[in-house]
């Protein structure tokens, strides 16, 4: 059985469209846009062509919505061509995902149908110089006062933060708040005085997408850009933005894994030793098994949770059962289409030594696998086990 029987006729084509755009479009040209560090504005016109930022958002605000194993499909779809391109969409669809769950009748037709279109992109400010995945002690504040809110702080690693026009922007509201989460909320800032992006992020993959510091000082934004117009609720929103987030980040895992295997398979089947070709050898073709058998996995557990995300059914243990598993997956296939390659896996001029620099990211990105695992037992103990 295809991968894509799971999906409606329709959505099958959504996801045989993006492959087709990968194929023909992107693979050709990323291993230049990658060296370079270059930002690929003509493939994400082709995305926005495409409605690739409008497939959270309904057909209401413009959007082209489809069921969550789609959303992941077409976010492997992307990422097997290049990585970059589904982070240039993940935190934006979570953006689309708490307006959609948690906006104002107001906000929602304010930002979602310019979203849909990808005229305006979004992304997310979490993570703060100093406190990593720990997000109960951050030390951004915005201040209400007669004219709404002030705000004061710093984030890091924000995904697209020279190109969005909105923030979902998680800070203290009421700092002395106890406990800590009852006094953290979410704003829709949009860029403006009192608001620096001061420096992209060097590293070791991802490239061609910026990760950048933002600063706000004195940053004025008004009352209603508090998300849902309700204080303090904004640490349980983010929670459940982020089974969206981990999910995709899940499905661009798939992505690496799969490309990487793809080369792999490729490459011992056209490259020969001893005369034969290298799959032959049993230690080439272990590892191409091992491979293939983990992705499988890999993606048989994120289009689960993607199903029990629809289903409406709370998806914070899957959704970290997915990002884990099918990060440290992407991570190992990395590394072994690299030994398939031999000496040709560390040149640049094969696209491997490129999956094995993008692979970490999943695993350190949208929550570390640490606090993946944290999530996993918590809710374990609570539910009472896996299948209670």
């Amino acid at each position: 059985m295809s991968t894509l029987d799971v999906l409606a006729e329709d959505e099958r084509f959504v996801v045989s469209t993006v492959r087709e755009f990968v194929d023909k479009e992107v693979r050709p040209a990323v291993r230049d846009l990658e060296h370079a560090n270059a930002y690929p504005e003509a493939l994400i016109e082709k995305m926005k062509e495409l409605g690739i930022f409008g497939l959270a958002i309904p057909e209401e605000y413009g959007g082209t919505p489809v069921s969550t194993p789609c959303y992941v499909l077409v976010t492997e779809e992307l990422a097997r061509g290049w990585m970059s391109l589904a982070g240039a969409m993940g935190g934006h669809t979570v953006v689309s995902k708490l307006l959609l769950h948690f906006g104002t009748d107001e906000q929602k037709r304010r930002y979602l149908p310019r979203m849909a279109t990808g005229e305006l992109r979004a992304t997310m400010a979490l993570t703060e110089p100093g406190g990593g995945s720990d997000l109960q002690a951050m030390r951004t504040v915005a201040r209400r006062d007669a004219d709404g809110y002030l705000v004061n702080g710093s984030k890091t690693w924000i995904t697209n933060a020279r190109r969005s026009g909105l923030i979902a922007l998680l800070c203290k509201t009421d700092p002395d708040a106890r406990p800590a989460h009852k006094g953290i909320s979410i704003l829709l800032v949009e860029p403006g005085p009192g608001l620096t992006v001061s420096r992209d992020l060097p590293k070791l993959g991802y490239k061609g997408v910026e990760s950048c510091e933002l600063v706000f000082t004195d940053h004025r934004a008004p009352a209603g850009a508090l998300l849902g117009g309700t204080e303090g609720a904004g640490f349980a929103q983010m929670m459940k933005g982020l089974e969206t987030g981990r999910l995709q980040v899940a499905g661009r895992a798939l992505g690496v894994g799969r490309a990487a295997l793809e080369d792999a398979l490729a490459y011992a089947q056209e490259r020969e030793t001893f005369g034969r070709p290298i799959w032959q050898h049993q230690s080439v073709g272990n590892h191409l098994a091992d491979m293939a058998t983990s992705l499988m996995a890999a993606r048989q557990l994120t289009l689960y949770a993607a199903r029990e995300a629809d289903a409406g059914r709370r998806v914070d243990m899957e959704a970290g059962m997915a990002k884990l598993f099918a990060s440290e997956t992407a991570m190992q296939i990395a590394l072994n289409a690299i030994r398939v390659h031999g000496g040709y896996g560390y040149s640049t001029e094969f696209d491997v030594e490129r999956y094995f620099r993008d692979a970490p990211l999943m695993i350190v990105g949208e929550g570390t696998n640490e606090i993946q695992r944290n999530v996993i037992v918590r809710q374990l103990v609570s539910r009472g086990g896996l299948d209670a």
